[in-house]
C-alpha cells in the first residue's frame, strides 16, 4: 500500500512541477508528460482541485472534436518561493508564488563575493530580513533556491570558490540551518540554462549550449533534454579555455583565459581605460553617474550605439565566437543561446560573433548550429532559483 501512496505522491510532483513550466495544460496533456494514464491523471488532479493547488482555467481551442479542459496552478494558493540570485558584486532577491508572479518587489544587496571579509551571514541577514518584511508566514515557503558564480556542486551544496564556512556544515545546509527553511544552490550559468530549457529559447531542444554573458563569461550545457554537469558537477567552465591574445591574469589565477577578452566587467574596465586616455565617448559622462555600476552604464552606451562601447563590445563578441567554434566542433549543438546580462547588447554582439564562427568553424558542422539571442529579462535567474526548490522539494 505504501508503494502506492509514494507513486501517487511523486505523480503529484510531477504534475505540479508540469503546470509550473507550461503553465496551462490539459489532462491528456499531462498523461503525455508523465507517462502515466489518463484516469491516474484525472484522478490526481481531482485530489489537487479539492485542496486548492489546481484551477480549473476553461476549455482549450478546439481541434475538431470535443474541447478539452485546461487546468493551471492556482495563483491564490498561499504557497511561496524565494529566489535569490547572486553575482561577484550584487546580490538580488525576489518571492514568487507558483504561478510564478513576484509577490514583492525585487531587493538588492551590494555584497562582493570576493571581498575578504566577505561573510556568509550577511547572506542569511538579507534573506531572513527579506523574508520578515514580506510579512509572508514561513510555513508557507517551501524552500530558497540560490544561484552563484564559482565552483558550485549542486548536489553536495558547496561552493568551492566563494563564501566557506566554518563549522563543518557545506553552505547549503548552513544557510538552511539559519534560516530554517530547505535550501538550494547551483552555478549561475548552469541556472540560466535551466531557465532556457524551461522557459526561453532552449524549450523542446536537446543539444543547447547556454553562455551567460556576465561579471565572467559562464556556460550551461544541455545534453540530450537535460543540463550537463560532468562527473564532480563543474563542468562548462567554458570561460578558462585559453583563448585570449593578452597575458592578462584571470581571477582563477591563469593567463590567456577567455573570460579576460569577454566579459561585462573586463568590456567596462577598458571603456574607462579608454577614456582616461582622451578617447570621445558618451560614456564620459554616463561613467560620473555612480549610482549604477559601469557595466551597466557600458551596455547603455552600446544600445544608444556608442562607437568607442560598439568597438570594445565587437572585439569581445569576436573572442567570444572564437571560443563557441571550438563548442561547436566538439559538440556540435542544434542552438547556441547568449544569454545573461550581456544579452542586453542584443544584435550588436550577434555580428561579431558570427563573423569568429564563419572564420573558424568548418561550414558543414556550423551551418547546423543557430545562434539566439534570450528573450528573457533579467529575472531569467531568479526564475531557475525558483525552479530549483520546485524540483527538489516536496510539495503539500
Amino acid at each position: 500500500m505504501s508503494i502506492i501512496i509514494e507513486k501517487n505522491q511523486r505523480l503529484r510532483a510531477d504534475i505540479i512541477k508540469c503546470l509550473y513550466y507550461k503553465n496551462a495544460l490539459s489532462l491528456t496533456d499531462l498523461s503525455k508528460l508523465t507517462n502515466k494514464s489518463l484516469p491516474l491523471v484525472t484522478s490526481i488532479v481531482n485530489n489537487l482541485i479539492s485542496e486548492g493547488f489546481i484551477i480549473e482555467q476553461g476549455l482549450a481551442p478546439s481541434t475538431g472534436g470535443r474541447r478539452a479542459s485546461i487546468y493551471l496552478l492556482n495563483p491564490d494558493n498561499k504557497k511561496f518561493i524565494v529566489a535569490v540570485a547572486m553575482d561577484q558584486l550584487i546580490t538580488r532577491l525576489v518571492i514568487y508564488d507558483l504561478s510564478k508572479r513576484m509577490v514583492i518587489p525585487m531587493q538588492y544587496l551590494e555584497f562582493n563575493m570576493s571581498d575578504e571579509s566577505a561573510d556568509v551571514d550577511i547572506l542569511v541577514n538579507f534573506i531572513t530580513k527579506s523574508i520578515q518584511d514580506s510579512h509572508i508566514n514561513i510555513k508557507h515557503i517551501i524552500g530558497v533556491g540560490i544561484g552563484m558564480p564559482g565552483f558550485v556542486n549542486a548536489e553536495l551544496g558547496v561552493n568551492r570558490s566563494y563564501l566557506p564556512v566554518k563549522n563543518g556544515l557545506t553552505l547549503r545546509d548552513y544557510i538552511s540551518k539559519n534560516i530554517k527553511l530547505p535550501v538550494q544552490i547551483d552555478n549561475d550559468s548552469s541556472l540560466i540554462a535551466l531557465a532556457e530549457l524551461n522557459f526561453g529559447e532552449a524549450v523542446d531542444l536537446k543539444n543547447v549550449m547556454v553562455v551567460n554573458i556576465g561579471w565572467g563569461t559562464g556556460l550551461g550545457m544541455i545534453l540530450n533534454g537535460q543540463l550537463y554537469r560532468g562527473s564532480s558537477g563543474y563542468a562548462g567552465e567554458f570561460s578558462h579555455i585559453p583563448l585570449s591574445d593578452s597575458n592578462n591574469l584571470c581571477s582563477c589565477g591563469k593567463r590567456g583565459c577567455l573570460e579576460v577578452d569577454t566579459s561585462l566587467l573586463v568590456m567596462a574596465e577598458k571603456a574607462e581605460k579608454a577614456l582616461s586616455e582622451g578617447i570621445v565617448s558618451s560614456m564620459s559622462e554616463l561613467f560620473k553617474d555612480k549610482s549604477k555600476h559601469p557595466r551597466d552604464h557600458f551596455l547603455d552606451a552600446v544600445n544608444a550605439q556608442d562607437p568607442l562601447a560598439i568597438s570594445i563590445l565587437s572585439k569581445a563578441g569576436f573572442q567570444l565566437g572564437k571560443g563557441l567554434a571550438t563548442l561547436i566542433h566538439i559538440l556540435n549543438p542544434e542552438c547556441i543561446v547568449l544569454s545573461g546580462r550581456g544579452a542586453k547588447a542584443g544584435k550588436m554582439l550577434l555580428p561579431s560573433v558570427q563573423q569568429a564562427i564563419n572564420e573558424f568553424c568548418i561550414p558543414r558542422i556550423s551551418e547546423q548550429t543557430t545562434i539566439k539571442l534570450s528573450t528573457l529579462t533579467d529575472e531569467a535567474e531568479l526564475f531557475a532559483a525558483a525552479s530549483l526548490v520546485v524540483e527538489n522539494s516536496q510539495i503539500d
